[in-house]
């Protein structure tokens, strides 16, 4: 068993995100918002992406640090060719506990099989309302919820196990949650999320947040008591709930009840820059030691030091002084 690496917070490192690309099929408006992303926006070049051989061997290096659960991310990370080749590499990793990936599910109908095939385990998609007006406003080109739908049965049917991510804005997609709770809780969890102030163009304000405990009273009130699941291990993010036939609810309250000092997670970019925090203003580059020949044990003793120093904590301090302080986007590095 790999020593514990601790922050200066004396939190674990036990979760790695992978980014594998910045690009996406969707323009969510708490995202990449089309204004920002649109037709001539500059993406990353092929040649700068890391290579799945260099993905390998950096999440190898993370592993024996701790590292227990990989997760896949972009962008939308089914965009990225050749994918179940990746998952294969990782999923021999032993010491690994979890295999999963977070997507907006449009591909899954075609992937689904072969991803579960090459040893991901789960899916955590996006669908952010059952309402197609609200849902096409929402991802920015009018694509229908029957789509994403199409893609949970797809991963259902593979075997993945599945949950559901509903980003809640208020004004915007809150008027149904109930709708929403009661359509998709069969497929899996459903995790409400508040509105965060990830990046720096998706035009985040207090007024747009509706707090978790808002949400939780109006499900309850509308569709029966819910009651709360103990948490399985440290570092979860969303507070769990159980209706009475044992449907999952889960909120993620970043804004009203910040989870830093459980943080576990590191995040690598698609170009191979570490970030210590989803609302971190720089990250660590990895791939030029990596592309310049730095040996495992090279690379461990850079991570360690960078780990070894995390102190993040944004959420826990957002206010006035955070309120101008570049972020980096959440296409780069997930959520």
């Amino acid at each position: 068993m790999p020593a514990m690496l601790l922050d200066q917070l004396g939190r674990p490192l036990r979760d790695l995100r992978i980014s594998v690309t910045d690009r996406c099929n969707l323009r969510c408006t708490y995202c990449m918002p089309a204004e920002v992303f649109g037709p001539d926006y500059a993406f990353l070049p092929r040649a700068e992406l890391l290579s799945f051989e260099e993905i390998e061997r950096l999440a190898r290096v993370f592993v024996g640090l701790g590292a227990e659960k990989l997760r896949i991310t972009g962008g939308e990370p089914t965009l990225r060719r050749d994918l179940p080749e990746l998952l294969a590499r990782l999923a021999a990793f032993p010491g690994v506990q979890d295999l999963a990936m977070t997507t907006n599910g449009l591909l899954l109908p075609r992937l689904a099989a072969d991803l579960k095939a090459a040893g991901l385990q789960r899916v955590t998609i996006s669908l952010d309302s059952l309402d197609p007006q609200v849902f096409g406003e929402m991802n920015g080109l009018g694509v229908s919820p029957q789509k994403v739908l199409g893609g949970i049965e797809a991963a259902l049917h593979a075997g993945l196990g599945v949950k559901i991510n509903t980003v809640v804005k208020r004004g915007v997609n809150d008027e149904h949650l109930t709708e929403l709770w009661r359509g998709l809780r069969e497929f899996g969890p459903v995790r409400f999320i508040e509105f965060m102030d990830v990046g720096n163009h998706n035009g985040w304000n207090m007024d747009s947040v509706l707090p978790s405990g808002e949400v939780l009273a109006r499900l309850a009130a509308e569709g029966g008591p819910l009651t709360p699941v103990a948490p399985a291990q440290r570092g979860e993010v969303a507070a769990r709930y159980r209706d009475a036939a044992g449907h999952e609810l889960g909120l993620i309250s970043s804004v009203t009840a910040p989870f830093c000092g459980d943080c576990t997670r590191a995040r690598l970019s698609a170009v191979g820059v570490l970030y210590t925090c989803l609302f971190a203003s720089r990250g660590f580059d990895l791939r030029a030691p990596l592309r310049a020949g730095a040996s495992d044990d090279e690379l461990r003793g850079q991570i360690s030091a960078l780990w070894g120093g995390r102190r993040d904590r944004y959420s826990e301090e957002r206010g006035e002084l955070t309120a101008a302080r570049p972020k980096v986007e959440m296409s780069h590095i997930g959520g």
